[in-house]
């Protein structure tokens, strides 16, 4: 479900339950006519039960978001890099000492850059070599966003 749906669908259903809530928790005189108490509790509760509802429909947290491709892996990454192809960067890319993101940062590879697999791999990460501002670099960067040079872009 796209997150704009899902955030549609999390406001709706918490404005139901907030009219709800409001029918059997507040005095029936507030809903008599239309005030700012009655639009306040509707607008506070319908933000707070979406804020909490789209929170628990989130699957991952925001820091994993962040650190998943734009675009869908292609199949061609669940083999084994090969050694001496060209790939091209999909965006920004951290290259690292080690695979995973917990390893410390060589540099950042910008968006376009072409990078050579060295045939080394750890799951998703790939060793690769990069000329980077003239200086040749060598680390581990994730595999999801890199894309073969050969490949057209969209």
């Amino acid at each position: 479900m796209s997150p704009l749906l899902t955030a549609f669908a999390c406001f709706g259903a918490a404005l139901v339950l907030t009219l709800v809530a409001a029918a059997w928790m507040t005095p029936r005189i507030w809903w008599k006519r239309a005030n700012a108490r009655a639009l306040a509790v509707l607008v506070l509760g319908t933000g707070a039960i979406g804020s909490a509802l789209w929170w628990f429909a989130d699957p991952l947290p925001a820091q994993a978001q962040a650190d998943l491709p734009t675009q869908p892996a292609l199949a061609f990454h669940q083999d084994a890099p090969l050694p001496g192809r060209s790939y091209r960067v999909a965006d920004a890319l951290n290259l690292r000492a080690a695979g995973g993101v917990g390893s410390p940062r060589v540099t950042v590879l910008p968006a376009g850059a072409i990078v050579t697999a060295t045939g080394e791999q750890d799951g998703d990460w790939w060793r690769v070599r990069a000329d980077v501002g003239g200086v040749r670099e060598e680390g581990w960067a994730s595999s999801l966003w890199l894309r073969r040079a050969d490949e057209h872009r969209r």
